[in-house]
Formats: C-alpha cells, sequence, structure tokens
C-alpha cells in the first residue's frame, strides 16, 4: 500500500476467528482515500459474515468519485444493512448478526476528510502531537466516558464496556432515524494523521500509550504493528484491528532561526543567574562606535569562538584515533535488536520537542540491551518512570552513546544493570536525576579531547551522590508530616 495509508488486523489471543475487517484504498489518482474499520458481531460465524457484507458493499458505493461524500456514506450503511438483515432472514443460523464500522474519505487535494460512524470502532484525529476522538461510542459506557461520568481507566474496565446500542443490521431503525448514522467533516492539514480501530485496540491500550506508539516509527506500518502488538502484549481480549491514515504533504511551518553558539553563550550565563539577557549583535559590536562597556564581552566572545573552532578541528583530526570505550566503532556483524529495545531506540529517534516521556506500559522492565541506544537529537529531556535497562548476556558496549550532534541529555527515574559502561559522552552536557547504576564497572564514561601542546585552563567537578536519606526524612522534605 501506499506510504500515507495503512491497515492491519490481528486475531488477537483469546479468540480463534477474526471478525474484524478493514478498507485502506486509494480513489481518483490519489486524490481520495477510502478507510473503513468493520467489527462484526453475532456469534462465531455471524460477525465474519456480516463484516464481509459491510466491506464488500462499502467498496462498491465507492467505486467512483463520489459527488457528496456523506450522502455516499450513509447510502453505503443503508445498503450495507439491507443486505445483512435480508442475509439474516434467509439464514437462521445467522439471525444475530450486524456489524459496527466507522467509515472515513479523506479529500487530500483539499484537506477535509468526511465520516460515518456507527457503534463502538473509533475515530481520532492526530495533530501536534494531540490525539482528539471524532467520534462518539454508541454504548453506554460510551456514553458516560464521552460525558465525563467515567474516567478512561474505568471505561477499559467496566463489564457492560462491549454492549452497544447501535449496530448495522440491528433493525429497520437506520432507515427512518436520520441521527442513526454519525456523520461530520472536518480539515485535514497537511501531517495530520487520522486513526481508525476496533474495541480490541481501546479496551487494551490507553490513550497516552496509543499517543506515544503513534509518535514512534518511521512507517504507518510500523505504527500499526506497534499498536497491535502492545494490545496483545496487555492481553489481546479481542480482535485488534487498525488503520492509519496521514495526510502527507508537507506543513507550512516557519522554521525557527537557531542561535549562534556566541548567542548561546550569554543567554546560558543569563538562566543561571534567573536574568533576562538580550543577545548580541555581533555586527555592531565590532564597530569603533561600540560603547566601552561591551569591548570585554565581544573578546570573550571572539575569544569562545577561536576556542571552539581550534577544538572541533582538533577533533575532527583524530576522530578517527580515539576510542570512546562506546559502541562508535561499528561491528562487523550486525545485531538484531529485540523488540522492546528497538521500541526505545524509535522513541528517541522521533521524540517531538525535547522532552521524551517513557511510559512502564509499554517499555516492560528491564529493557534488555544487545546494542547501544544511539542519541541523535540535539537537547533531550527524558522521563523514564523507574525503566530498567539491563545489559544482555555477553554485552560488552554502553547502554546509551550520545553522538557528536547530541549537546544536552537528562535522564530522570532510570536504572542501568550490568554494563561495562552505562552511558558514554564526548564533551557534551549530562544531567541526571533519580539514575541508579548497579553492577556497571563505568557509569558515565566522558572523553575529553584537548588541543595538542597547547595551554588548557579547565575545571572538571566532581559529582557527589546524595548521602542515604531514611524513608521519613523523604517524606518530610516533601512536604508530609
Amino acid at each position: 500500500m501506499d506510504k500515507h495509508f495503512f491497515g492491519l488486523t490481528d486475531t488477537g489471543k483469546s479468540r480463534e476467528n477474526n471478525e474484524d475487517s478493514f478498507i485502506a484504498e486509494s480513489l481518483s489518482d490519489d486524490k481520495f482515500i477510502l478507510a473503513a474499520v468493520i467489527d462484526g458481531v453475532g456469534g462465531y460465524h455471524g460477525g465474519e459474515v456480516a463484516a464481509a457484507i459491510a466491506k464488500e458493499e462499502i467498496s462498491r458505493q465507492f467505486s467512483g468519485r463520489p459527488a457528496d461524500p456523506i450522502s455516499q456514506m450513509i447510502k453505503a450503511f443503508k445498503s450495507t444493512n439491507e443486505v445483512i438483515v435480508a442475509k439474516k432472514q434467509a439464514e437462521k443460523d445467522l439471525s444475530e448478526m450486524a456489524c459496527v464500522a466507522t467509515l472515513v474519505l479523506a479529500d487530500i487535494e483539499n484537506n477535509q476528510f468526511y465520516y460515518a460512524h456507527v457503534g463502538d470502532t473509533r475515530l481520532y484525529l492526530l495533530r501536534d502531537g494531540s490525539l482528539i476522538k471524532i467520534s462518539k461510542d454508541h454504548s453506554f459506557v460510551g456514553f458516560l466516558e464521552d460525558s465525563g461520568r467515567l474516567d478512561e481507566a474505568a471505561a477499559m474496565q467496566h463489564p457492560k464496556r462491549n454492549e452497544i446500542n447501535k449496530a448495522i443490521g440491528f433493525s429497520d431503525q437506520i432507515e427512518t432515524d436520520e441521527s442513526y448514522i454519525e456523520t461530520g467533516q472536518s480539515p485535514f492539514l497537511p501531517g495530520d494523521l487520522l486513526l481508525l480501530c476496533s474495541d480490541g485496540l481501546t479496551d487494551m491500550v490507553n490513550k497516552q500509550d496509543i499517543i506515544s506508539l503513534i509518535l514512534q516509527g518511521d512507517t504507518l506500518a510500523k505504527k500499526a504493528g506497534n499498536l497491535i502488538a502492545l494490545a496483545n502484549e496487555n492481553g489481546g481480549r479481542d480482535n485488534i484491528t487498525v488503520v492509519l491514515l496521514q495526510n502527507n504533504k508537507k506543513a507550512q511551518q516557519v522554521e525557527p532561526t537557531r542561535p549562534s553558539l556566541a548567542q548561546q553563550v550569554p543567554v546560558s550565563a543569563a538562566i543561571e543567574k534567573n536574568e533576562t539577557t538580550t543577545p548580541v549583535d555581533h555586527t555592531k559590536s565590532t564597530r569603533p562606535t561600540t560603547p566601552k562597556r561591551n569591548y570585554w564581552f565581544t573578546a570573550l566572545i571572539i575569544l569562545c569562538l577561536i576556542l571552539l573552532g581550534t577544538t572541533v578541528y582538533l577533533y575532527l583530526q583524530t576522530q578517527g584515533k580515539v576510542n570512546h570505550g562506546s559502541t562508535l566503532t561499528s561491528s562487523p556483524k550486525k545485531i538484531v535488536r529485540n523488540g522492546q529495545e528497538q521500541l526505545l531506540q524509535d522513541a528517541f529517534d522521533h521524540a517531538v520537542g525535547d522532552t521524551l516521556i517513557l511510559s512502564d506500559s509499554i517499555f516492560k522492565s528491564p529493557v534488555l540491551i544487545s546494542d547501544t541506544l544511539r542519541l541523535r537529537k540535539d537537547t533531550l529531556y527524558v522521563f523514564a518512570n523507574g525503566i530498567v535497562l539491563q545489559a544482555d548476556s555477553g554485552y560488552k558496549g554502553a547502554a546509551i552513546n550520545m553522538l557528536s550532534q547530541s549537546k544536552l541529555l537528562k535522564l530522570d527515574s532510570m536504572q542501568f544493570t550490568g554494563f561495562g559502561t552505562a552511558i558514554a559522552l564526548s564533551n557534551q552536557a549530562l544531567l541526571l536525576k533519580n539514575i541508579t547504576f548497579t553492577n556497571c564497572i563505568l557509569p558515565v564514561k566522558n572523553s575529553y579531547n584537548f588541543p595538542n601542546q597547547q595551554l588548557v585552563n579547565a575545571e572538571i567537578p566532581k559529582l557527589n551522590p546524595l548521602k542515604n536519606i531514611t524513608s521519613k526524612e523523604l517524606d518530610s522534605k516533601n512536604g508530609a508530616q
């Protein structure tokens, strides 16, 4: 399938057959994309039959470019209802069958999407890192959740969460009740992503974890696979179906101008002193008319630039000769990562912004590390929620290595176990909070590079671990009595 839409279905761990179905296809030379998730109900065989009928009828109704998408969707659902009802009347073994469905038609050319929905399959819109639920669940528990009477966790565990009020094939009410089919349209902007899914996903994976997995992985196929894998890992009590659809047109973004190193130095110093400093205009600072008070400041900036340039040049000259004790030297044998390890690397690579929150329901501790986790982002704050990284048997490399493009890493609430080197860096900034190193020969290795045969003035700080504090003392510090 094309890279900007993808569908995947899985039987799950508890069911013997798959009563889910889906549609993910392009129309009119890729100007429209048709997507649907269908969940059959009504017995071991009936659900599969109903889902197959719905898929066939919907695809037939959208064989060409629709003149009125919403009307065409309603017609497709009503046609499906007629066929299912007729089939139930003809075959008594299928008298209980029906299906629920969410249908989307995306107009990529005009940045719009249209949808129709009946039942408890769901439609979500991901925009700028926020996941918005578009459809409403046509069930008692869904009503309680949508109206705020139940939170997500309680709804996921409610004993009546799978009892639905509406379905295609239940009755002829769909023909007379205009509100029976939920419809709507909304902007579908460049960079937006739509998620259609069955309740086999949303009953097993909470919203925050869905967001985390959608933001990870470089392809829609990988994102969908990760979602289904987590649903199965959390129990897989039902069939699981996921369809992802992305407006892959380039979003119009204004790229921020990155300040030069000379500008960053005074700003950083001001932040340390809780002061506000205006970046210096270097073209003005070198003029003879510059006030005298800026002279030493300008000289300091020029000196910093000279030292930085010299350091970078010497580093590049000696880079191939210096061994930092990390996995910068490629192994002649390709190492295959395990699933959790690869998921963690994807999280590092595709973190949105400078903050990454790792969920302990996605990353099951301990995460076995068989190859170095490489950090490439300029700045990253990782909140790990107590996740344990443990060296795989025989692995001697570093757990995390900050590559040259990485400047600052902050780790919060993470444990390292059994590594020769836990974290490897070189002339980079590392902040640690609530970090535990267990049986690590070298918890942190920082390689400093200095110019050859030149005077060096430097101060390398000594790190002091926090003194042992009893639980009562900790409670007191946190305001407990």
